[in-house]
């Protein structure tokens, strides 16, 4: 079988900035009855400063699961059996434990959950989760924290004080989301994480959730991951876009080149659905089948090929690898590259709920 490790090394491309995360072969499997299963095969890809990413798919796709990867927090029975997760300054996350891998997580790499709200204390008002944060950091200044958490939340349009003296249940979706935010950030952390952080928001709250990502990005020079299956969210924020689809990454590069003239045929199929959800009937082209589930997920070959318009006997047995096609794009497809039409004329807008969810809102 060909080796899906992309042919590329992964540095930066000249003029680029240096990555802040470099993501290099890794593999993540479930540990199940059924044997190991793979929800990240291979994975490649660099976090630089100063560029919003965006990993987008389908549910059960394996961008949550790459996105823990970060912090080394994969859940159980997952295991990360392969690869590295180089962050500056600190190393391989994969390797660390005990003290360091606490200090890492929420120092370095600030995590937004996905339903945020969820990851709020509900017994713990935020200035007593906030103080709980710098204790288990060994910060000396909690005085200097709050201050500083004070100036976030004002920077993000919330009564600090408000805040601080509240419980999760008396702050809106909207506001629970932006303090997560500002609890991931409140430690310096130089790479930002958030997993779908516009999932089960209004429109209102989600255009100023996303307004605050791009300011707050911005301001402090980070290393941003989005995680979504919402095509308008990326096309609002991303400066690069990575695609992932059975635990593969299958195509990434430049966020507008990408979403104008997509390559992979799995990218092209994810923005035509998103642009028939808005109503373009003449760009409508609903995608045949199911996305594979861990326990379906094909051993062999391409993992695309069942739902592919251009699979061919080699996508039986051959898994193509992520080649660079053109200057910074990467696609892992059999077929040749073709330069197609737009799939549309403008990426739609971001939307609200799981009715943008392709795959259906699966879990």
């Amino acid at each position: 079988m060909t080796d899906p490790t992309p042919n590329h090394d992964g540095a930066a491309t000249a003029g680029a900035r240096p990555a802040e995360v470099a993501i290099r072969d890794l593999t993540v499997v479930y540990r199940t009855e059924h044997g190991d299963l793979p929800a990240v095969s291979h994975a490649s890809l660099d976090l630089r400063a100063g560029e919003i990413t965006g990993l987008v798919g389908e549910s059960g796709s394996g961008k949550s699961t790459l996105a823990l990867s970060l912090l080394n927090a994969v859940p159980d029975p997952g295991r990360i059996t392969a690869g590295s997760v180089e962050v500056a300054g600190v190393g391989d996350v994969t390797r660390l434990s005990g003290r360091r891998l606490r200090r890492t997580r929420g120092g370095a790499l600030g995590y937004v959950f996905q339903a945020s709200q969820n990851s709020l204390n509900p017994l713990k008002t935020v200035g007593k989760q906030l103080l709980d944060l710098g204790r288990s950091h060994e910060v000396e200044d909690l005085r200097g924290l709050v201050r500083r958490a004070k100036d976030l939340c004002e920077r993000m349009g919330l009564d600090a004080d408000r805040v601080l003296d509240s419980y999760q249940h008396e702050l809106s979706g909207g506001m629970r989301q932006r303090v997560g935010i500002v609890l991931a950030l409140v430690l310096n952390a130089k790479v930002l994480v958030l997993d779908e952080p516009t999932t089960a928001l209004d429109m209102i709250s989600q255009a100023a959730v996303l307004d605050i990502v791009r300011s707050v990005h911005r301001e402090n020079g980070l290393a941003t991951l989005v995680v979504t299956h919402d095509m308008g969210v990326v096309s609002e924020v991303a400066d690069r876009l990575a695609v992932m689809y059975g635990g593969r990454i299958v195509e990434h590069g430049p966020a507008g080149e990408l979403l104008r003239r997509p390559s992979h045929p799995y990218t092209r199929a994810l923005i035509g659905a998103t642009a028939r959800i808005v109503g373009d009937t003449g760009l409508a082209r609903a995608l045949p089948g199911q996305p594979p589930d861990l326990t379906t997920l094909a051993r062999r070959g391409c993992v695309f090929r069942d739902r592919c318009p251009l699979a061919m006997p080699v996508c039986e047995e051959s898994d193509p690898a992520l080649d660079e096609w053109a200057p910074d794009r990467f696609r892992a497809c059999h077929a040749e590259p073709v330069d197609r039409a737009p799939v549309a004329a403008a990426v739609p807008a971001p939307r609200t709920g799981a009715q943008d969810d392709p795959s259906g809102g699966r879990p």
